[in-house]
């Protein structure tokens, strides 16, 4: 959830404004921000120890292997600082790219270290973490304490005149005795409204300030952007792969289920009316007959084999029409708009085809529906495919349904699936893909 608390439990009727000084988040980002500074000051000190000892010792063969075992330790202070972000402000970062020396020997581990760039930027935080400690330190705790002091002040007025000598707090005064103080009544109420105003805007002053520490933890201490999108292709390619390889295990089974099964029972069939044709022409007329029923099927189960892997339509005139004749199949009434001004990637363009196709097979199974539309529609850089149907709703992409298949599928290929389908209708599917034209 990005807004910074939660919204209230049903039947609570106390505002989230009034809730928030007292949330279990903003005390853990205040204590965040409390640690951060003595953290900082020990990080920052060691940053500036590494680098003064590694850059000194340069002259020698010992300033490289110094540097780079600094550089380990800031690597090991860093995931402190992911535990700690984790655990105080729920931000969780993964870790960054492991070091994986070229040669397993010291000098190859030194060498690895010194060319990771995760090492030096988590030695880059330590050095820019601290001024932001400081200020973000100071700030919260004088804004929180001044709030909450203030809205305290008429239980604590007291003692002014009992240990200080003076009616209450100065906001004025000549060094003469003569001065503005803070002890009317009036003056009370206004000096305790003050501080609830202050305390009221605190969570969000303390979320604002943790927000920066949110950023520097995961853009220093976390992997970056290129080990990311590294990261995600391999498993992309684990998912096309898989997918690949369920596709050919349903393909031989079609193939030794159907069409297989179907032409050896014809080749049998064959044999016996070629043994008959001699003494009883007529049974083995009837036999070649039955056969050429059977070549008939098995030529349709092969048709619409090939159309599952690839229709014909999809290659000759693109999606518009193979959409058409794919909602002509549907056992649902399907409102056909396919609106690109030019084709797409052939890749995406069977995409896009066989996400439709598993889409309005839901709508045909699940969806106990009555209509459906199916629109196709090119916006910027992605082709859009939507599916809607006035169905019982309930669709979901947990683990173990077809649609959370299909949402990997696309994610494979930088796509996304949105689903909006409240139980008892209507439901919304959204595919998202690049268009790669």
């Amino acid at each position: 959830m990005d807004t910074a608390y939660a919204p209230p439990p049903r039947g609570s009727r106390v505002p989230v404004g009034l809730r928030a000084p007292f949330s279990g988040r903003t005390w853990r980002e205040f204590l965040y921000l409390l640690l951060s500074l003595p953290i900082a000051i020990v990080m920052f000190t060691y940053a500036i120890v590494v680098i003064a000892l590694g850059a000194g010792l340069l002259v020698t063969f010992l300033g490289i292997p110094v540097l780079a075992g600094g550089l380990a330790g800031s690597r090991a202070l860093g995931g402190l600082e992911r535990l700690r972000a984790r655990a105080l402000l729920g931000l969780d970062v993964a870790d960054p790219e492991p070091v994986r020396p070229s040669k397993p020997s010291l000098m190859g581990w030194v060498g690895a270290v010194l060319k990771s760039g995760a090492s030096w930027r988590h030695l880059l935080y330590s050095l820019l973490h601290f001024p932001w400690a400081l200020f973000s330190f100071i700030f919260s705790v004088t804004f929180w304490t001044l709030g909450w002091g203030l809205l305290a002040y008429p239980l604590w007025r007291w003692t002014f005149p009992a240990y200080l000598d003076q009616p209450g707090i100065q906001m004025w005064g000549d060094g003469h005795g003569n001065g503005l103080y803070l002890d009317a009544p009036a003056d009370i109420v206004v000096t305790s409204g003050a501080g609830l105003l202050l305390v009221l805007a605190g969570p969000w002053v303390i979320h604002g300030l943790t927000q920066m520490d949110r950023v520097m933890v995961h853009g220093l201490l976390g992997p970056s952007l290129l080990a990311t999108r590294v990261s995600q292709l391999e498993s992309d390619r684990g998912v096309v792969v898989d997918t690949a390889a369920a596709d050919l295990r349903r393909i031989e089974r079609d193939l030794h289920d159907g069409a297989q099964a179907r032409l050896v029972s014809l080749a049998m069939d064959l044999g016996l009316a070629r043994e008959k044709l001699a003494e009883d022409p007529e049974a083995a007329a009837k036999m070649v007959d039955e056969a050429h029923g059977e070549v008939k099927i098995a030529l349709q189960e092969l048709r619409d084999l090939a159309r599952g892997i690839h229709p014909a339509i999809l290659t000759d005139r693109g999606l518009g029409p193979a959409l058409s004749a794919l909602s002509a199949r549907c056992t649902v009434p399907v409102t056909v708009t396919v609106d690109l001004d030019h084709r797409p990637a052939a890749a995406i363009e069977g995409i896009a085809y066989f996400t439709a196709s598993e889409l309005l097979q839901n709508v045909s199974r699940h969806a106990r529906a009555t209509s459906a539309t199916l629109d196709v529609w090119h916006a910027a850089d992605r082709v859009m495919v939507l599916v809607s149907d006035n169905g019982r709703g309930g669709a979901h992409t947990e683990a173990g349904t077809g649609l959370a298949g299909l949402a990997e599928r696309l994610d494979a290929v930088d796509g996304l699936l949105l689903v909006d389908s409240p139980v008892g209708g209507p439901t919304c599917v959204t595919a998202e893909l690049p268009w790669r034209g």
